[in-house]
């Protein structure tokens, strides 16, 4: 009991805010152990809060508190970054069931690599999870996905908040702001465009279409989707595929044709689509222009699945399509504006 009444007491204090003496007993390890980790993520926050600089190239984590959360987040830094020179941001989003970990491994997406060549900096955002660890998150797009569409977690407030924390820890060119995703994460990335116009200025969705409840963006926002026409999770002719094991945590999708439909009306481009990119396993086709020198611009890939075309990991049986990049084919199209 004695043991039990020091812990209660210790985490009322801390609550409090008053500073704890180490623990005396062997008993309370655990409790030592979660107070240096406690005291590690609150200097951590609070060097955040006060616009802390971010001078050198490397990987950094941070964390803030929204809609009564914990959330995490990850920042890679390039090389190339000159802070005298504002610099790109990408907010690069996890797909369901993943982690902002996932994201940023380069054996699976290449993200770092191309923020390296390219001079980006990469935001990684972590979705809403139940779990310490930040593992099996989901984001709320509208009607999908899981968790985060079920407890209405405040996805695009908690994105808003990290990109303008970063833009004052960085020079960051705020009319160079990008946002892409995988799957869950690439529909997050419509509810960005949504939402969110006075922030990104293009968004970038592999096989993941628009599934928000209301969109009524205030300006254009320039769109590119990219999708294999085999997808066996979100179907390219909508709906959701038999690849998913738990069709509940998840919605009928809208299909790549409505979605694209969607915003090509959104953003007034003229009717008519060109074809900018034709070759054995994929194409490209282009509506331009658009209001505000927008642009709406699909690639299909004829294999690949429910994966990232030029990534390195098979999701499933299939691996990813080879026939283009869809790192190298957002980059052109984000550097077009």
């Amino acid at each position: 009991m004695k043991r039990y009444a020091s812990l209660a007491l210790s985490l009322a204090l801390l609550a409090s805010g008053i500073a704890l003496a180490p623990p005396s007993s062997a008993a309370d390890g655990p409790l030592r152990q979660w107070l240096k980790e406690r005291r590690l993520q609150r200097q951590q926050q609070g060097a955040a809060d006060a616009g802390e600089r971010i001078t050198q190239p490397g990987d950094y984590r941070f964390e803030l508190e929204h809609g009564g959360l914990t959330r995490t987040y990850r920042v890679h830094v390039p090389a190339k970054y000159d802070p005298a020179t504002p610099a790109p941001l990408l907010v690069a989003l996890h797909g369901g069931g993943g982690s902002m970990d996932y994201q940023a491994d380069d054996a699976r997406y290449g993200l770092i690599g191309k923020s390296e060549r390219e001079g980006f900096v990469a935001l990684f955002p972590n979705g809403f999870s139940k779990l310490r660890s930040g593992k099996f998150a989901t984001w709320n797009a509208g009607n999908c996905c899981g968790g985060a569409r079920d407890e209405n977690i405040d996805d695009a407030g908690f994105i808003r908040q990290a990109v303008d924390r970063l833009t004052r820890q960085m020079n960051i060119d705020r009319n160079r702001v990008y946002a892409t995703g995988m799957s869950n994460g690439g529909m997050m990335a419509y509810r960005l465009a949504c939402e969110m116009p006075d922030v990104f200025r293009a968004i970038a969705s592999v096989a993941g279409t628009d599934n928000t409840r209301s969109c009524n963006p205030k300006s254009p926002v320039a769109v590119l989707h990219i999708h294999a026409r085999n997808d066996n999770h979100v179907l390219f002719a909508g709906g959701a595929g038999p690849g998913l094991p738990d069709a509940s945590k998840v919605t009928d999708f809208t299909s790549v044709a409505d979605t694209v439909a969607k915003w090509v009306q959104l953003d007034g481009c003229s009717a008519k689509p060109r074809r900018i990119l034709d070759k054995d396993g994929a194409y490209c086709e282009l509506h331009a222009p658009c209001r505000g020198q927008a642009e709406v611009e699909l690639c299909v890939t004829e294999s690949g699945g429910h994966s990232w075309p030029g990534g390195q990991k098979a999701r499933g049986d299939e691996p990813p399509s080879q026939a283009i990049s869809a790192n190298d084919v957002m980059w052109e199209f984000f550097k077009r504006r």
